[in-house]
C-alpha cells in the first residue's frame, strides 16, 4: 500500500487503461484548431523521420529479407516514439477516440473534426519533410542506393490493388493502435518506448500499410522520379540495377491516392478504431458512462 507522497511505478491494468484512453480521447477532441493542426504537422514530420531512418537502414542491405525488414521496423519505431513521448497528434492513433465517442463522451462532429484536421496536418508535415529530404539530396547517398530504395518502396506501394491495400491497412493499424494502447499502461518514458517497439517493428517487418507513413514514402519517390537531375540516374546503384525514371511505371500521383492512400486510410480506421478501440470499449467501458 502506498503512503502519502509515494508514486506507484506498477503498470496500469487494462480496465484503467480503457478509462485513460477515454480521457485522452476527450482531451484530443477538445483541442483548439490551431493547436490540433500544429501538433498534427509535427506528427507527420515525426513519422516521416522514422520512414527516413527505416529507408536508410534497409538501403543496399545484403542480409536475408526477414532480417532487413526487422532492422527497418526497429528504425521506423522512431516515428511513433517521437509522437507519443514528444507529444503530437497522429491520425492513425487518434482513431482510438472512437472509444470516447462510443461511450458518449465525444460527439460525432468533434470526432470527425479531429480526424479531418489531424489527417490534413499529418499530410502537410509528411509532405514537407519529403520535400526537405529531396532538396537535401540525401537520396543520392551511397552512390544512389538510398534513392533507389526509396523509389522501389514508393513504386511497390503505388501498385497495390484495392482489397489488399485495405487489408494491409487493417493489419497495420491494429498493431499501431495496440502500441498506443500499451503506452496507456506506462508509468515512465522508458515504459512507453519499450511498449512501442514490438508492435511497430512487427507491422513494418511484415509489410503492412500505414497511411501517414505513405504520405512521406510515396511523395518522396515521386519527387525523385520526376525531378532528380540526370546525374542521379547515372550513379552506380541505379546503373547496376538498370533503372531509369521510366522503370517505375506504377509511381504516379493518381496511383498514390487511388491505389494506396484511400484504401489504406479506410483499412487503418477499421484496424485501429474497430478491432482495437471498439473491442476494448465493449469489454471495459460498455455500460459505464459515468
Amino acid at each position: 500500500m502506498l503512503t502519502n507522497g509515494e508514486i506507484s511505478l506498477d503498470a496500469l491494468l487494462p480496465p484503467e487503461m480503457a478509462k485513460k484512453a477515454e480521457a485522452i480521447g476527450v482531451k484530443k477532441a477538445s483541442l483548439d484548431l490551431l493547436s490540433m493542426f500544429a501538433l498534427a504537422v509535427l506528427a507527420g514530420a515525426f513519422i516521416a523521420m522514422g520512414a527516413i531512418f527505416s529507408t536508410t537502414v534497409s538501403a543496399g542491405s545484403t542480409l536475408p529479407y526477414g532480417v532487413t525488414r526487422l532492422l527497418a521496423g526497429l528504425a521506423f519505431s522512431l516515428g511513433l516514439t517521437l509522437v507519443v513521448v514528444g507529444g503530437a497528434e497522429l491520425f492513425t492513433g487518434n482513431v482510438l477516440i472512437l472509444m470516447a465517442f462510443a461511450n458518449g463522451k465525444v460527439s460525432f462532429g468533434a470526432l470527425l473534426r479531429n480526424w479531418l484536421v489531424v489527417y490534413l496536418g499529418n499530410f502537410v508535415g509528411s509532405l514537407a519533410t519529403a520535400g526537405l529530404v529531396f532538396l537535401s539530396k540525401q537520396y543520392t547517398f551511397g552512390n544512389g542506393v538510398v534513392g533507389l530504395t526509396a523509389l522501389n518502396i514508393a513504386n511497390s506501394k503505388s501498385a497495390l490493388e484495392f482489397v489488399p491495400a485495405v487489408a494491409l491497412g487493417i493489419l497495420c493499424n491494429a498493431l499501431v493502435c495496440l502500441a498506443v494502447w500499451l503506452t496507456y499502461s506506462a508509468r515512465t518514458t522508458t515504459d512507453k518506448i519499450l511498449a512501442i517497439l514490438p508492435p511497430i517493428t512487427a507491422f513494418v517487418a511484415a509489410g503492412f500499410e500505414h497511411s501517414i507513413a505513405n504520405m512521406y514514402f510515396i511523395p518522396l519517390g515521386l519527387f525523385i522520379k520526376n525531378w532528380a537531375p540526370a546525374s542521379f540516374w547515372g550513379l552506380k546503384a541505379l546503373e547496376e540495377a538498370g533503372k531509369t525514371a521510366g522503370s517505375f511505371t506504377a509511381l504516379t500521383w493518381g496511383n498514390f491516392f487511388v491505389n494506396n492512400l484511400i484504401p489504406v486510410t479506410l483499412g487503418n480506421i477499421i484496424g485501429g478504431g474497430v478491432l482495437v478501440g471498439l473491442v476494448y470499449w465493449f469489454v471495459y467501458l460498455r455500460g459505464h458512462k459515468g
